[in-house]
């Protein structure tokens, strides 16, 4: 069969979302709101703030927001109002020059009777232009002027409040200006009884199949029009209380010249009348100070106007800061419109980065209303926390990371038959020769599960770690909250993937000690708090151990000051610097309840204290444990390494 010739066209991409963009980096994304979580702030605080600036080379909120008020900016700072009134005073002292012109080459008393008539105008040019409406032009080019004056005004207040009159009613004859009366009347009529509770709906269709050419924005409902001339009639208002008083007035005093006829500004005014009363949420009082050389025409300015008014409604979106705000609110059409696609394109990045994260489950309400991580997000975090320990441990020794998987004990040589409940790697090589050995005695199935055997292992001890971390404000002060929080993530990662028999309890101590949860760490703030209650803490990680009395006892202690605080009897804690005889007895004390345990302790200072230094060493020797004096860079790969030296 003969293969038909296909032809095809290429061009650009218009349906939805670029298909090639790079995806959303949700890892990275949630890098960043763990971080500000760490430092403080609350998960929504966090997510706002990563909108805020942006990643992967998008905008952020910020910027964008930044470059809408730069185009307010330079909207105004290029531009001014009085483009109407400075037309129609050229045109006026056109025709005028004109008509002397004519009138100083005849020599009658009419011709000097007429000169005094120009000679006596009002100064204004509002009051000038009225006087003349009745004056028998004698010059064909004065009176010219004089008519493109009166179609100037008419014009641009059609422009005013419907989009491209000014073009459209250009050279516009006695029967253009009578349908355009004709169309007011029928809008203003139409707007009165919609305005009285009246069903419209007919009225409305016949008004548009009668005067629909005068809206090509196609409204559909009697309230769609009502927005449409609403939104230009209210830019039309603020661009009047933008200008002068003295620049207003004769403004106005024009307006009643407009085609020769007063009648246009009175509908015009009722027009304006009825859509404030049906639009009063509109803003008509705003205005905006307009200061540069471009002088711009009434629908021009109008333009202008609706343009700020869109760029201020842009603005608000963007700031995100109104209640329920959502990225979805942000008008991504305007945006292209006013800032370009890429700008467009980057919003819509953004919205597409929260409705994942939300989508993804990486967050969720808690009880009180407030957003809190998930537990997914936790994992998230531990992973990316132990990524970087596991590197840093690599890079000092020389390993590199890998992905491949394995067991958490070393292998014996032996295999078993696979049971229920296994978990360890399979011996392919002898799971293989099993199938084959079946096979040969006729079973045609290739594989079954009777032919799997496993590695067997060596059998490994559980663990009890309990990791103390300060939680002092000097912790806080000295940055040292976030490498704490992620040597946390990076452990508790460890053990729930690697060491899932092991128990991890996490301690945190100031001037009391309590059990958190990683959830509650990690979203922990930092608050001012004198004291350091390791004696406290030690209480807690007893506890722990021996509760877990068939398990290895681990204790991992992180702080940066020496114990300045210790807990009474009666529950109550007792704070003194320089540290007590009391404190320093009751924490020995508890070290070596612990020690009794067998427990395996290992100290990470931080900081250059020398009381610190001294304190460390004696209770080291003490109970026979490690000291360990990492940088804070290197906090999560000295605690993790500790970890696994330990468990070895």
């Amino acid at each position: 069969m003969a293969r038909r010739d296909r032809r095809y066209a290429y061009g650009p991409y218009t349906d939805g979302p670029d298909p090639l963009a790079p995806p959303v980096d949700l890892r990275a994304a949630m890098d960043e709101i763990g971080r500000d979580v760490m430092e403080g702030s609350s998960p929504r605080s966090a997510l706002q703030e990563l909108l805020r600036r942006g990643m992967q080379n998008r905008r952020g909120l910020d910027e964008l927001t930044r470059e809408v008020w730069q185009r307010r900016s330079r909207l105004q700072r290029e531009n001014r109002l009085d483009g109407t009134l400075q037309e129609v005073r050229e045109l006026l002292a056109q025709a005028l020059d004109a008509e002397r012109d004519s009138l100083g080459r005849q020599d009658t008393d009419d011709a000097r009777f007429r000169e005094m008539q120009l000679d006596a105008l009002p100064s204004d040019t509002g009051g000038a232009v009225r006087e003349l409406n009745s004056y028998d032009w004698q010059s064909p080019d004065a009176r010219e002027a004089y008519e493109q004056i009166r179609d100037l005004l008419g014009r641009e207040m059609l422009d005013q409040r419907f989009e491209g009159m000014k073009q459209a009613m250009e050279n516009a004859t006695p029967e253009d200006v009578e349908r355009i009366r004709e169309m007011l009347d029928d809008l203003n009529s139409l707007l009165a009884n919609h305005a009285a509770g009246q069903d419209t709906a007919e009225q409305f269709q016949q008004f548009m199949a009668q005067h629909g050419e005068f809206f090509p924005e196609n409204p559909t409902s009697t309230e769609e029009l009502v927005d449409l001339l609403a939104q230009r009639a209210a830019a039309a208002q603020r661009m009047l209380n933008s200008m002068t008083p003295e620049q207003r007035a004769e403004l106005m005093e024009l307006s009643q010249q407009a085609f020769g006829d007063p009648r246009l500004a009175q509908s015009l005014s009722q027009l304006d009348a009825q859509l404030q009363g049906l639009r009063p949420g509109e803003d008509w009082d705003g205005q905006g100070r307009f200061r540069g050389d471009n002088p711009m025409g009434m629908g021009e300015a109008t333009r202008a106007m609706e343009q700020l008014g869109q760029l201020d409604a842009l603005a608000e979106q963007l700031s995100q800061s109104y209640p329920g705000a959502r990225m979805e609110d942000i008008d991504l059409d305007a945006l292209g419109q006013h800032l370009g696609d890429e700008a467009r394109v980057d919003a819509r990045a953004l919205a597409e980065l929260e409705r994942e994260l939300q989508r993804q489950g990486l967050f969720e309400q808690a009880p009180d209303g407030s957003l809190q991580l998930s537990p997914k997000a936790l994992r998230r975090l531990g992973e990316s926390a132990l990524r970087d320990v596991v590197d840093k441990i690599g890079a000092r020794r020389g390993e590199r990371e890998t992905h491949r998987s394995g067991a958490s004990a070393e292998a014996t040589g032996a295999t078993r038959p696979w049971a229920f409940g296994d978990t360890e790697a399979w011996n392919v090589p002898k799971t293989l020769l099993n199938a084959q050995l079946r096979q040969a005695a006729g079973d045609p199935r290739k594989l079954d599960v009777t032919d799997v055997e496993i590695v067997e292992t060596e059998q490994r001890s559980r663990a009890a770690v309990a990791l103390c971390v300060d939680t002092s404000w000097s912790m806080v002060q000295d940055g040292r909250w976030v490498p704490m929080k992620r040597t946390a993530l990076a452990l508790h990662q460890l053990i729930s993937t690697r060491f899932r028999g092991d128990d991890l309890k996490l301690i945190t101590f100031g001037r009391h000690a309590r059990s958190v949860e990683l959830g509650e760490l990690v979203g922990l703030e930092g608050a001012w708090e004198q004291g350091t209650n390791l004696h406290h803490a030690l209480l807690l990680a007893g506890q722990h151990l021996r509760r877990n009395p068939d398990a290895q006892p681990v204790v991992l202690v992180v702080t940066d000051g020496e114990p300045t605080a210790h807990l009474e009897p009666d529950g109550n804690a007792v704070f003194d610097y320089p540290p007590s005889r009391e404190t320093l007895r009751a924490t020995v004390a508890e070290l070596d309840r612990i020690t009794g345990l067998r427990a395996s302790f290992t100290f990470f200072m931080l900081g250059d204290d020398p009381r610190l230094a001294a304190f460390i060493d004696d209770v080291a020797r003490r109970c026979g444990g490690r000291v360990v004096a990492p940088t804070l860079d290197g906090l999560g790969a000295e605690v993790v390494a500790d970890y696994l030296r330990t468990r070895r």
